[in-house]
């Protein structure tokens, strides 16, 4: 097998650094529902859901709300910015106005996609938030799960045609 020419080692490095930084992109939307998530779940355990969840001494409820708002929050940026280059539209060609039903339709992959991400962080911070406190314990499965979400996202929600 031949050696790949100084033009075609240009082109994968350009790639992989291009795709280097959609990373830091998405890690960027994901720092901002990371904060999201961390206000919605301070904010339901402490006060909104504090009466139902203070017996269980977890944050149920808080945490599935905590969840969604910043999954709707990653999509949105995700779509307008990470993904920019790959927002499809119905017909081929210049940018058509935004479809309810392709928004429906890119909105429900991406949950899917990042459902597990999304179940690996509910689990790991129940999991952990035994041992330490819950607001820790959902940074962490935060981390673990962002990359999953990334790949599932990458490959199927937003990807190239």
């Amino acid at each position: 097998m031949s050696q790949p020419s100084a033009l075609q080692r240009g082109l994968l490095w350009a790639l992989a650094w291009i795709e280097r930084y959609r990373y830091l992109k998405f890690g960027i939307v994901g720092a901002s529902g990371t904060v999201v998530n961390l206000a919605v779940l301070h904010f339901g355990h402490e006060y909104l859901f504090q009466s139902i969840e203070a017996s269980y001494q977890k944050p149920y409820l808080s945490l599935a709300l905590a969840i969604t708002l910043a999954t709707i929050n990653n999509f949105t940026w995700n779509r307008l910015w990470t993904w920019s280059d790959r927002v499809k539209t119905l017909e081929a060609g210049e940018a058509q106005p935004v479809s309810l039903r392709l928004l429906g339709k890119e909105f429900g992959q991406y949950v899917t996609a990042s459902g597990f991400g999304s179940a690996l962080q509910y689990g790991l911070t129940l999991l952990l938030s035994g041992s330490m406190d819950y607001r820790l314990a959902n940074i962490v499965a935060i981390v673990a799960a962002s990359v999953s979400n990334f790949l599932a996202n990458d490959r199927w929600t937003f990807r190239r045609d």
